[in-house]
Formats: C-alpha cells, structure tokens, sequence
C-alpha cells in the first residue's frame, strides 16, 4: 500500500486540535501496518496535562474530520496518545497496548554493566520482552531488563 502524503493529514489534525485547545505533537501513520495505523499525539495548548477524555474527544472530532475529508483509503486505526505521559512500559497492559512501538531497552550486559537496544516491541511474558532490531526477533530475559521505554519513530 502506497503512503499517503502526511502533509495534509497534519493539516487537518492541527486544525481540528486547535478548535478543542489542543497542539498537535507528532503525527506518524504506520501504512506497513493492516490495518494501517495513524497516531497522533496532542498536547494542551495551556500546558495542562492531556487526560484520556481529552484524547477521546479530540479521537471523535479527528475520526469524523478524516472521514469527510477522505484523506485515508481503506482502513486504518486512529490512536490518539500524549508525548512524555508514561513513557515507561511497567504493567503488562502497557506491553500490550505499546506491541508494535518503537521502544528503548536499557538491560545488564553479561560483564555486569549496560546497553541499550532499539527496536519494534513485540510483547512481554514470564521470561522475556521480545524486540524486532531490525528483522531479527531478539528475547532478553526479564532478570535482565532495567527499562523499557517508548522512543520516537525513526524517519
């Protein structure tokens, strides 16, 4: 599937969150994805936190603005988020809503000190949280891993 140009998705996205006080942070559409996936991630424009009935609201005013203006074909998920809240992964639901996210993984070396992997998160068991670095599936044990934290997409 072809990537739509982002230019007017931005456009749209920055003039719907301006008419509910938002900013608009970043917009990322994953088109590899089926379906493909738009994320958003909006801030207040008075700097008050961004909860999630604000990303509810501006989801149904940005939902309803994407579809008459017909800027994405087929489907796709829209995921409204805010920059800097929780951004470190702690409970299994934030392993599961985060699968597919790029992420930062700070873990213990076997000499005793510590790297940082990045790569595509794709879950978190009893025994591992499983990364894809770049087409090759990597397993680090949980005893190893110090933090797991979301990054931003690479261009």
């Amino acid at each position: 599937m072809a990537h739509p140009p982002l230019e007017p998705i931005e456009a749209l996205a920055s003039t719907t969150a301006q008419s509910l006080g938002f900013l608009v942070e970043s917009v990322v559409l994953h088109s590899h994805r089926a379906p493909q996936a738009l994320i958003v991630a909006v801030r207040k424009g008075d700097g008050s936190d961004v909860n999630l009935d604000d990303c509810a609201s501006f989801s149904q005013a940005f939902g309803e603005a994407l579809e008459t203006g017909e800027l994405l074909t087929g489907a796709y998920v829209l995921e409204i988020t805010s920059p800097g809240l929780g951004d470190v992964l702690q409970q299994d639901r934030d392993f599961r809503s985060f699968r597919g996210f790029p992420v930062c993984v700070r873990q213990r070396d076997a000499k005793g000190g510590e790297i940082q992997r990045e790569g595509t998160l794709l879950g978190r068991d009893a025994d591992a949280v499983e990364l894809n670095l770049r087409g090759r599936i990597q397993r680090i044990p949980r005893s190893d891993v110090l933090e797991v934290r979301l990054t931003s997409p690479s261009a």
